[in-house]
């Protein structure tokens, strides 16, 4: 299928899943390029979609050198602290700030405030990255000092699992903490946001209130 037909179905899905949950408010889609070329990206951006992510500095320097049209870059990968200054000045939000040596060396490096999602690893499995559910608190009231680092929302992925029930979970103890976040009402750190879902789980994500989704192959397909 091209991506046009891949964005049309998709888009469907969205609405439907949006009506399941009786939700109104926006879903952004962000097209998850790090496996295809910057031309299939170019082709996603022909339909509308201009939020790009990337997981890889060498694939996001790639793209933003063949891509001139107006995009919202999302580095979406585990983000080394020495490897900071090289992608933050290229990026509109970063989507796995876990750890506070990364928020230091962002304030250190950042000329603008920089939008981040916290990664919380909801499912504790040792495989993926991200903050524990019970230090995620801690963790926003230390960076409350941080006036270049703006926490934007939460992030987490999904066990790999066909169990409808453990995935959705997962989701739910998302949209709980992301609540208690934004209930702490800490300047910097709004926590509006959600952002979980991909292409085999978005539409259970956003049954439970994600406002980001980030699909890669159902959208672009995959080593195009």
């Amino acid at each position: 299928m091209t991506v046009k037909q891949n964005y049309e179905r998709i888009s469907e899905q969205i609405n439907a899943a949006k009506i399941r949950a009786n939700r109104n408010d926006e879903v952004t889609l962000i097209a998850v390029t790090k496996q295809v070329s910057a031309e299939v990206a170019k082709e996603a951006i022909a339909e509308g979609i201009d939020q790009l992510g990337e997981n890889r500095i060498e694939g996001l320097k790639d793209k933003q050198e063949q891509i001139q049209s107006e995009v919202v870059w999302h580095f979406i990968g585990s983000l080394q602290t020495r490897k900071v200054k090289d992608v933050i000045h290229s990026i509109d939000y970063l989507h796995s700030l876990d750890r506070l040596s990364l928020a230091e060396e962002i304030q250190k490096r950042a000329t603008k405030t920089l939008k981040c999602f916290l990664q919380v690893n909801v499912s504790g499995e040792e495989s993926k990255h991200g903050i524990k559910p019970n230090e995620v608190i801690e963790f926003a009231r230390q960076l409350s000092e941080f006036d270049k680092v703006q926490v934007v929302g939460l992030m987490t992925m999904a066990p790999f699992t066909e169990d409808v029930t453990i995935i959705r979970n997962s989701f739910k103890g998302l949209k709980e903490l992301q609540e208690k976040v934004r209930d702490l009402h800490i300047a910097n750190i709004p926590c509006s946001e959600l952002s979980m879902g991909m292409s085999n789980d978005f539409e259970i994500a956003i049954e439970e209130g994600a406002t980001f989704i980030r699909i890669g192959t159902d959208l672009v397909g995959k080593g195009r």
